[in-house]
This record gives structure tokens, C-alpha cells and sequence, in this order.
């Protein structure tokens, strides 16, 4: 592996003092780059909408083969024109559809192997398996897994792994592309790009399921990297991350020497979307300054769940400098448009009306309408979609309208302060299930309220017939099990207040966004996309037609149903973990044998960068034949069964969040 080595060859540079760069010949050149992210399964279209001069069109966009028709297209006017191409995805494959419950890794090889990419960076979705199942996935696959700070070495299941790379290096002569295999060896007169690739530092802490693999400092393995690339005579360099747009940034700010950040895992889909009633997301290929205060680095993402294709061109000078970086993300539309999300035949666009949707989506640049390609539709249709939709499963309720998952407020526009309608759903069906009596008779407490990440949730609720197989499949993929735990007042706002602050900045990653049941709070936002705090924190007592609303108090204890995911204090619910790192009363609930059994946590102990739980007895097994952990799902699948069949939003809000207007 070459992990080692790079810790080696960084200590080397640090000691070396100065490093003298190689007269390599280099010749200005403008390299296109296409990049993909977070696509998480979506291999068949997201249903989705968007306004076309005021009206409002229901339509779909992307899906792997939409993404592969426009692929196609790009490297054919590459071709054409001559002109130098790579084609990049910034991590997060793994989950996020019924797809990946079904065929786990092997379908997402397939599909993306059929795609030609030239790189994947190592998403912390990748991680959901387990680390024998990832090795196989990236084993299959026919590009390279690109991550240099990720140190698979220690980890057994990665024994012989050569798909793994610290770096890739291509060689460029217009169109012709070719993979350096000898960094000693470099061609001369050819146009030489090095791809090096970041996941999270804190990897452990949002992937629970990484073993033994070890994550290193973002920045440190950045700069020594590209340190080294230059050492070597390689001066245009790309870094291929997964660890955030708002990171990103802070990356270029702390680092010398990159030229371009393909980025993932804040799901942000950088360009200005107002022309079709979205919001503006932030630039696209923004220049942001290195620490030499000479240099800059160009930062591009292309959103989530293969909606989008991001494709940027760099022009690169003799010396390797950035002189130009401009491109845009392009949402790939189908042709079929209706009036109404639930798409029914009658509410079907006429044959002018589709013209005019057609004329105004010709004039705008960031939205095209694709044919998906044949091939790869045939494909996911044959072999892959009929064990789908046999699984689905009971309906068990109708959807009158379609009701949006977002996680963070104002995500869908500055007007909107409340954020994801789907959440306060689920937190709320996790309050009715803890306070059943069969569950109340494993827990032995009434539950007051519920909490719940917004990065748990993976869909919208879509309009019309609704399934077992929505929410078990796509929604809540995770089989994720719920906890019943005590937790004081105070422990409470802490968790608010600390979710919500680092949630504020422009792509910042917005999983552990919180969301709530029978609880609501506001927040204030004092210093734009950087400070804030909470004004009121409320509990619920009656119903949702009579509510009444009770101050959170600091000092009272309470009881709180979470899944255990954060419930562990992960992905930034430290909080939790804090207090339950002595001791604690909390009560994990697991289907076994079609009985409901709890089992009981004694503490949770930091071991490494993992927080590891610590069971008085037996602790749960969830690879056991016969046990289903996914109580979460089956939580909002007796909700809605028992008392929404027509399921709608909650008749009142449980966040409010009051940013301060920058514009």
C-alpha cells in the first residue's frame, strides 16, 4: 500500500527543508473536467420540479443513464475538438435507494465501470457495508479508488488491495490520455495533470463501520502531497475530496499549490438556479486565495443523487498557474412534463405547452433536456429493477402531495424558514412508537420527545400509493434501530445549539441537522452563516389539533427516543456521547424472533476516533438470522398504517430558523 510510504516521503519533505522541482516541459493547456458526486444509488431518475417563466413544470431529472447519455456527449466533443478530458466522481456511490438495499456494491460497479471514470474519491457512504464488502466493490472496479489520507494497511480486509491510490497521474496530448504508471519516469513533452484524493478526517465519527483503516489530516497530507507532485515536476494538480464545500474551502485557504477541488459530501450544487425558481447555491469554480497570498485554487460540486453533471475548464500557463477556470453544473431534464407532482395522464403538459417548456429550457444554460442512453436503461430494466419492485411491499398509506425532505432551512430559498416537512414526520411516528404500550413495556418509560438528523433521511415522500418498501428501502435505508435514553434539559440546547452553529455556513455538510417530535425550537442567527443562538426550545404535551407548548427546562431530566446512530453522539451529536460517557440508562430496541427485546447500555467509551458502546449484557446482532434492527422504519410504517393513512406534513412547525439576510 502506498499509505505508508506517503507518511514516510511527508516526514522526508518536512526534513529536506526545500525541494528542487525538475525542469519538466510544460505547455499552456486547457483541461476539461466533468465531475459527479454523491449520487448515492440513484441509478433511475429523482422526480422533481422546477419553474419555466412562472410555471410551476413536474418532470425528472438525471439517473445513471441520463448522466451516461451526457458523458457521452462530452467526451465526443472532446474528441472533436481535440481537447483534454477527465471525467471524476467525488465519492458517496453507496446508499440511498432500494438499488443498493438489494445489490449492495455489485450494482454500483457495474454501472459506474460502464461510465469511463478516471477516479473516485472514498465517500463515508462507502462505509455503510462493512469493510470485506468495500474491498470487493473497489477490487471490481476498472478506474482507481483515489485517497491519500485514507491508511487501508491496518485493515485485514484490504490484504493485496492495489486499487487503492494515493495519486493518479494522467499525460495529455490533446485528446490522447494516458495513466503514468512511474512518477520517476515522467514523459516529456506532454501536459501532465496529478489527481490526488481526500475523505474525512473524522472519518470514524460519521462511518462507524470503517475497522481498522486510519484517516489522516486533511491539510498536512494535502500539502505534503502536493509538495511532493511538484517535487517531481508536476505543477498542475487536482484534488478530488469528499469532505464538504465549506471544507473545500478552507482547504484551499490553508494549502498551496492546488489548482482545482472536485468536491462531494455537502450535496451542493454550486451555480445560481434562481432562473428556474431554485436558489443560488453559491459560485461555481470560485477562486479562492492559497496562504502565499499568489496563488489560487478552483473549487467545484455538482449537488446529489446524479440530478446534475458539473463540468469546468482550467487553462493552465507555462509555469502551471491557473489563468482561467469557468464552467457550470447542468441539471439533465426528461421531456415529459406535468402540472401536478402526482403526475396523473390528464394533468400531462399539452403538445404547445411542452414546446414553450422546451424553448425556455433551450435558453437557459445550467438545465438541458437528454435522452437516457438505451443501453444502460435496458440494462437496470432487465436485470436489476424486477427484484426492486417486488420488494416494495403493502401499501400503507396515500400521499395527496408530495411532501420535501431539505435539510437545512432555507436550503429551497430564503423565504423558507422550517426546513424539511419529512422530518418532523418521522420524529414524531418514533414518538408514538416508544410510547406504545407493547414498547413501553420493554423500555419502562413514556417518552417525551423524539430527536432525528436530517442526514438520515435519504427522499421526499412522493405523491400517490406509498409503500413498506418506500420507507424501508429509500427513505430510512440505514436499518438504523431506535434508543430510549434520559437526557437533562441543558444536554439538549447543547446538542441544538451545536448542530444548528456548525450547520450555518454556505456548504457546510447538513446531516446532523436537527429535527424533532413533539418538541420545537428557534433559532436566531447573529452573525451570517457563522453565529447564533437559540431563543426557544418548547415541549409538547396534547395533540396535533391541541397542542400545548411547555419551556424546555435546563435541570429537568427527560426522556428522548433517538436511533441509535446518533443517540452514540456521531456525526456531531457529541452531546450525547458526553453524556452517556459514564453512565447510562439507555435501551436499544431490536426486533428478534418477531419480538421486541431492549437491550441495555451500560456506557459509551471513546476507543480511538470511534465512540464504541458498552452493553451490560449481550449486545445486539444485527447479521443474526431472524433480527431485524431497523425499528426506525418500522416505527414510521405503524405510524402511518395506524393512524395517516392520507399522509400529510404536521399541521405546525417544530424549527424555525431566522437567518440574517446577506443580500
Amino acid at each position: 500500500m502506498f499509505s505508508k510510504p506517503l507518511i514516510a516521503l511527508s516526514i522526508t519533505l518536512a526534513l529536506s527543508g526545500c525541494v528542487t522541482t525538475p525542469a519538466v516541459q510544460h505547455q499552456p493547456f486547457t483541461l476539461t473536467v466533468a465531475h459527479i458526486n454523491d449520487t448515492h444509488s440513484h441509478f433511475d431518475p429523482v422526480k422533481s420540479s422546477f419553474s419555466a417563466n412562472g410555471v410551476e413544470v413536474f418532470n425528472e431529472f438525471g439517473g445513471y443513464p441520463r448522466l451516461q447519455a451526457m458523458v457521452k456527449q462530452y467526451k465526443a466533443q472532446a474528441q472533436k475538438n481535440d481537447q483534454s478530458l477527465l471525467f471524476l466522481d467525488a465519492g458517496d456511490a453507496f446508499q440511498g435507494s432500494a438499488y443498493f438495499k438489494i445489490n449492495q456494491g455489485a450494482m454500483n460497479a457495474d454501472l459506474l465501470d460502464q461510465m469511463g471514470l478516471d477516479g473516485m474519491a472514498l465517500g463515508n457512504h462507502e462505509f455503510d457495508l462493512n469493510n470485506q464488502k468495500l474491498n470487493r466493490f473497489v477490487s471490481s472496479l476498472d478506474f482507481p479508488i483515489i485517497a491519500t489520507n485514507v491508511d487501508v494497511s491496518h485493515d485485514t480486509n484490504f490484504n493485496g488491495q492495489t486499487n487503492i491510490l494515493p495519486y493518479q497521474i494522467f499525460a495529455f496530448d490533446g485528446d490522447h490520455k494516458t495513466v503514468v504508471k512511474d512518477i520517476n519516469n515522467l514523459p516529456k513533452h506532454k501536459n501532465l495533470v496529478a489527481v490526488f484524493g481526500l475523505s474525512l478526517q473524522d472519518m470514524p465519527n460519521i462511518a462507524p463501520h470503517t475497522g481498522d483503516v486510519k484517516f489522516l489530516n486533511e491539510v498536512k497530507t494535502a500539502q505534503s502531497t502536493v509538495d511532493f507532485l511538484k517535487s517531481k515536476g508536476i505543477n498542475d494538480v487536482i484534488a478530488l475530496t469528499h469532505i464538504g464545500n465549506a471544507t473545500d474551502i478552507a482547504l484551499a485557504e490553508k494549502v498551496n499549490g492546488i489548482d482545482l477541488i472536485v468536491g462531494g459530501h455537502s450535496h451542493t450544487l454550486l451555480g445560481d438556479f434562481t432562473n428556474i425558481g431554485w436558489s443560488n447555491f453559491g459560485p461555481y469554480a470560485q477562486m479562492v486565495k492559497n496562504p502565499n497570498g499568489k496563488a489560487s485554487t478552483c473549487i467545484v460540486q455538482a449537488g446529489k443523487y446524479a440530478e446534475a453533471i458539473g463540468k469546468v475548464n482550467v487553462s493552465f500557463n507555462s509555469q502551471g498557474e491557473v489563468t482561467n477556470c469557468a464552467g457550470h453544473n447542468t441539471l439533465l431534464s426528461n421531456d415529459v412534463f406535468y402540472h401536478k407532482s402526482d403526475r396523473k395522464p390528464q394533468d400531462k403538459f399539452t403538445a404547445a405547452q411542452t414546446a414553450q417548456v422546451e424553448q425556455f429550457i433551450a435558453k437557459q444554460k445550467n438545465i438541458v433536456i437528454i435522452n437516457e442512453d438505451s443501453q444502460l436503461r435496458h440494462e437496470i430494466d432487465t436485470k436489476y429493477k424486477p427484484a426492486v419492485e417486488k420488494a416494495y411491499g403493502s401499501i400503507i398509506a396515500q400521499v395527496p402531495t408530495e411532501i420535501i425532505h431539505e435539510r437545512r432551512p432555507g436550503d429551497s430559498g430564503a423565504a423558507d424558514k422550517h426546513g424539511s416537512a419529512v422530518a418532523p414526520l418521522i420524529a414524531e411516528s418514533q414518538y408514538y412508537w416508544a410510547n406504545l404500550p407493547q414498547v413501553q413495556k420493554v423500555t419502562g418509560k413514556k417518552v417525551d420527545f423524539a430527536l432525528i438528523g436530517a442526514g438520515g433521511i435519504r427522499t421526499n415522500i412522493n405523491e400517490g400509493e406509498y409503500r413498506e418498501g418506500n420507507v424501508r428501502l429509500e427513505m430510512l435505508p440505514f436499518s438504523n434501530y431506535l434508543s430510549v435514553l434520559s437526557l437533562k434539559g441543558s444536554t439538549v440546547k447543547q446538542l441544538l445549539q451545536d448542530t444548528i452553529t456548525a450547520t450555518l455556513p454556505e456548504g457546510a455538510h447538513a446531516g446532523k441537522y436537527p429535527y424533532g417530535g413533539h418538541i420545537r425550537y428557534t433559532f436566531d442567527e447573529t452573525k451570517a452563516h457563522k453565529a447564533g443562538h437559540l431563543t426557544s426550545v418548547d415541549v409538547m404535551s396534547g395533540t396535533e389539533k391541541h397542542p400545548v407548548w411547555t419551556p424546555l427546562q435546563d435541570n429537568k431530566t427527560y426522556n428522548v427516543v433517538i436511533n441509535n446512530y446518533n443517540a452514540t453522539g456521531n456525526d456531531g451529536w457529541t452531546p450525547i456521547f458526553t453524556a452517556q460517557n459514564k453512565h447510562s440508562n439507555r435501551i436499544d430496541l431490536i426486533d428478534v424472533n418477531g419480538k421486541l427485546v431492549g437491550y441495555k447500555v451500560k456506557k459509551i467509551e471513546k476507543q480511538g476516533d470511534k465512540y464504541q458502546v458498552i452493553y451490560q449484557g449481550k449486545a445486539p446482532d444485527c447479521k443474526a438470522a431472524n433480527t431485524d434492527c431497523d425499528t426506525d422504519a418500522q416505527a414510521f410504517i405503524d405510524y402511518v398504517g395506524q393512524t395517516r393513512h392520507q399522509l400529510v406534513p404536521l399541521s405546525y412547525s417544530v424549527v424555525t430558523l431566522d437567518r440574517i439576510a446577506t443580500k
